[in-house]
């Protein structure tokens, strides 16, 4: 009866579009519980490295060598008692961390894990990173504000200033990027750097690659820069009213925005999923390795260069962070890109 009112191209159509929203879902799955897996063995990892960079073991009790500790900690929070402080604001105080781990998770929609394998190819990815990374910062202020407790607000305005800050000085840094790849697809950029001399553009951008990596230890909230949550001094910041579940949403949040900076500097500089034409002229053998071990490869260096950091260099006062943001890293910034464009005239 339906082949009578629906035309056969309709419905091939029809039956082409329910194929690509069924392999989007496959994919968001898969990406999902990856990242999901990843962020638990990120936070083991973190705690092993930083115990032997100050010659502890870390965690060995749960499981051989403590592998099962994320799985422990994970139910632990589960099953924690959720208190709400009397006089917040209820309905925000609930959405805030909502807010702040969709922001991140949904930013691995676009990033490109190997030449074939993104959620959605779209052609302003780097622009649509920015704009959604830019969201999450409201899950931290409106968190602040809904406690209503001093140190969660003062957190809160901390966050909302170093974003601002150190978001222009990361904008900027990639300018030089979108001018060498000509686009902002993610995609295009790292195929514009297989085809590039240097094979990566972390060495012709590496002004912008420096002035990205640090404004990324900025824009994560982590040390040294990590005064939205300061401990000697907001106890735990703008999440110190929060306990249980939604304290974990904050913190799966916070270490999934982790591996989209070190993700986005992957693609931007790093090449992504290829490695550069010399190498395999040198090796090439390396050609037959899948492209997602070397983007996951670099991604896991970026990772440990957060974690290197952390044990090594001491936290900074609040004047000295915003002096870096806009007295160093911008002005910075802004002379690569100028570099960059007198070049690309030029040349």
């Amino acid at each position: 009866m339906f082949e009578n009112v629906i035309r056969p191209e309709t419905l091939d159509t029809l039956a082409k579009f329910g194929i690509n929203a069924g392999i989007i879902i496959v994919k968001i799955a898969i990406v999902l519980g990856i990242a999901l897996l990843h962020v638990a063995y990120a936070t083991y990892f973190e705690r092993k490295v930083i115990g032997h960079m100050q010659v502890r073991l870390g965690p060995m009790r749960v499981g051989p060598h403590g592998l099962l500790q994320p799985i422990a900690d994970g139910l632990k929070l589960f099953f924690k008692e959720d208190i709400l402080p009397a006089n917040s604001d209820k309905p925000v105080f609930y959405l805030a961390p909502v807010i702040f781990m969709a922001a991140a998770m949904v930013n691995l929609s676009v990033i490109p894990f190997a030449s074939n394998f993104v959620i959605a190819n779209i052609n302003v990815g780097l622009l649509f990173i920015f704009a959604i990374a830019g969201m999450g910062v409201y899950g931290i202020f409106i968190s602040g504000w809904a406690s209503n407790s001093k140190y969660a607000f003062i957190g809160g305005l901390r966050s909302s200033a170093q974003v601002i800050s150190y978001e222009i000085a990361m904008g900027l840094s990639l300018v030089g990027v979108m001018i060498m790849a000509g686009s902002v697809n993610l995609s295009d950029i790292v195929k514009a750097q297989a085809n590039s001399v240097f094979g990566i553009f972390a060495i012709p951008q590496i002004i912008g690659f420096v002035v990205f990596t640090i404004a990324a230890v900025a824009e994560t909230n982590r040390t040294p820069f990590d005064l939205p949550e300061a401990e000697n001094e907001l106890v735990a910041g703008y999440h110190v009213e929060y306990s249980g579940f939604r304290f974990a949403l904050f913190f799966l949040g916070e270490y999934i925005a982790m591996f989209i900076m070190a993700s986005l500097a992957t693609v931007c500089f790093l090449g992504g999923w290829t490695i550069p034409w010399y190498i395999t002229t040198v090796l090439p053998f390396l050609k037959y390795v899948p492209g997602i071990v070397w983007f996951l490869l670099k991604v896991y260096a970026f990772i440990f260069f957060y974690y290197w950091i952390r044990a090594t260099v001491p936290r900074y006062r609040y004047d000295q962070l915003m002096a870096i943001g806009w007295k160093i890293l911008i002005p910075v910034a802004l002379a690569n890109l100028l570099l960059t464009g007198l070049v690309k005239i030029l040349l």
